[in-house]
Order: C-alpha cells, then sequence, then structure tokens
C-alpha cells in the first residue's frame, strides 16, 4: 500500500528517522492488532492510558491555537481538538464501556511513567517552542495513526477483534483531518522557515523533536505489551 500524502514536511521528518520510526509503526503491538494476537489485556490496558494521553494530547492542540499566526492554523487546531474529543477518545469511552469501565474512571486513571514521559514532553516543547516546534511533536501520534491505521486496513485479518480501532485511523474521517494537519504543516513551515526548509538552521532541532516523539511512541507501545 502506497505511503499516504500528509505533506512535505512529515515526510521529511520521516525520512529523517527511518530506524524510529519503523520501530514505531511495525511494533509488536501494532503487528497484533492486524492480526488478532494481542492478548485483550494488553490492548485495554493500553487504551486506557491512551484515554489519559489523549486528554493531554487535546491540550496541547489546543495550545496551538494559541501559538498560530494565522486564522488557517487556528482553525486546524480547533478542528483537530474536536476529532479528539469528540470521536478518537469517544472510541475508548465505547470500548471500555462494554467491559464496565465508565468514563469517570477513564479520566481517574493513574497515569504510568512512559505516558508522563510523553505527554509532558510535548507540552514542554509546545511552551518553549513556537507553533512548529508544537505541530513537529505532535506529528508521529497523528500522522503514525494514520498510516498504521491504513495499512493494517489492507492486511488485518477479518477477524481480528481490534478492527473497530483500526477502522477508526484508516477511516475517511480521520484520513480527512490528517491531510488537513498536513496542509497545515507545510504552509506553516514555509512562512517560518521558506520552501527551502530543510536547509534552515532550525531544520536539525524540528528533526530532533520529531524523532524523540517518534521514540517515546515506541515506549508507549512497549507499555501497552507491558500491561499483558
Amino acid at each position: 500500500m502506497s505511503t499516504p500524502g500528509y505533506g512535505q514536511v512529515f515526510a521529511a521528518l520521516r525520512d529523517g528517522c527511518p530506524e524510529q520510526w519503523q520501530a514505531y509503526t511495525r511494533h509488536a503491538f501494532v503487528e497484533g492488532l492486524g492480526d488478532g494476537s494481542l492478548p485483550r489485556a494488553s490492548f485495554m490496558h493500553y487504551l486506557i492510558q491512551d484515554y489519559v494521553f489523549l486528554v493531554h494530547f487535546s491540550r496541547a492542540w489546543s495550545l496551538g491555537v494559541i501559538k498560530a499566526e494565522t486564522r488557517e492554523e487556528m482553525q486546524v487546531c480547533a478542528a483537530t481538538v474536536n476529532a479528539l474529543i469528540n470521536h478518537e477518545m469517544a472510541l475508548h469511552v465505547r470500548t471500555c464501556a462494554g467491559l464496565g469501565i465508565d468514563e469517570a474512571a477513564l479520566f481517574a486513571t493513574k497515569e504510568e511513567v512512559a505516558n508522563l514521559a510523553y505527554t509532558r514532553y510535548v507540552m514542554d516543547a509546545g511552551l518553549q517552542g513556537d507553533f512548529i516546534d508544537l505541530i513537529a511533536v505532535l506529528a508521529p501520534c497523528c500522522f503514525g495513526y494514520g498510516e498504521i491505521g491504513l495499512r493494517l486496513a489492507g492486511v488485518a485479518v477479518a477477524d481480528t477483534p481490534y478492527a473497530d480501532w483500526i477502522v477508526t485511523y484508516a477511516g475517511d474521517e480521520y484520513q480527512d483531518v490528517m491531510a488537513s494537519v498536513g496542509e497545515m504543516f507545510d504552509a506553516a513551515v514555509f512562512r517560518r522557515l521558506g520552501p527551502e526548509f530543510r536547509t534552515s538552521p532550525r531544520w536539525q532541532r524540528l528533526q530532533g523533536r520529531f524523532t524523540t516523539a517518534t521514540e517515546l511512541e515506541v515506549g508507549f507501545w512497549d507499555m501497552g505489551l507491558d500491561g499483558r
């Protein structure tokens, strides 16, 4: 399956850390979603922690509205917050409710160390840096899940119990949001660094932020498996 088009900047950042990106998007947790071999306990442990993650991730995207320099940047950030809170988090609530875990219990969940490390790194990068620093650390989660969802939709076994998760990230709604984010990210970087952004003195810092966030995604999958 061809790689989805989420923009030039994302493609350059992803190509700048191929080993880390492979470890993230082809992690044993991910492969277990597709072939159905992932233990249910591991998935539920991940799902509960991911709900807490999404609370902080939504706050980070809200910070994007503050850091934005254009109305278009503000619109995409606001739309992404809506997608996270009203659609992606709804998947977690719906799945956990079926197992007797209500939303109040989800919201009160104690964060694991891997979760704390990732979410606070994102917020710190966003508070320290400018708009594109923030988007660079948000990008691995957003675009990575889009890539994973599309790939698994094409290869997953028909009876995988994680089909709902795969459909959420492979679906048009999520993919449309990611296409908009990719276009916005390109425009934001071009605006601040110019079309030859890879020659900018700032590029290596952005690459470092993206790579670190990708490594923290790997740690998040590891945490899911450890929770079996």
